[in-house]
């Protein structure tokens, strides 16, 4: 059995993500727990696009606990 849940890693260790904005070229870095960045070179708005489980998960707020979950579902405007 595991402590933690596998899932819940990368919103407690944030891992980094490099992509191209799509409408200007430039590399914007984004983190697993956020939901979306700004380019600073245009302003377009680049969306995280991996499923985060605390979307999905029965357990999520224990689990990631009710700060966290609050704060990613705000930015979401989810649940």
């Amino acid at each position: 059995m595991l402590d933690t849940c596998p899932g819940v890693k990368d919103l407690k260790t944030p891992t980094l993500t490099i992509k191209k904005c799509p409408k200007c070229g430039e590399e914007v870095e984004i983190f697993s727990n956020d939901t979306q960045v700004s380019c600073e070179t245009c302003g377009f708005v680049i969306y995280n696009d991996t499923l985060s489980c605390i979307q999905w998960c029965n357990y999520a707020k224990e689990c990631v606990g009710e700060e966290m979950y609050n704060a990613f579902h705000q930015k979401k405007g989810g649940r």
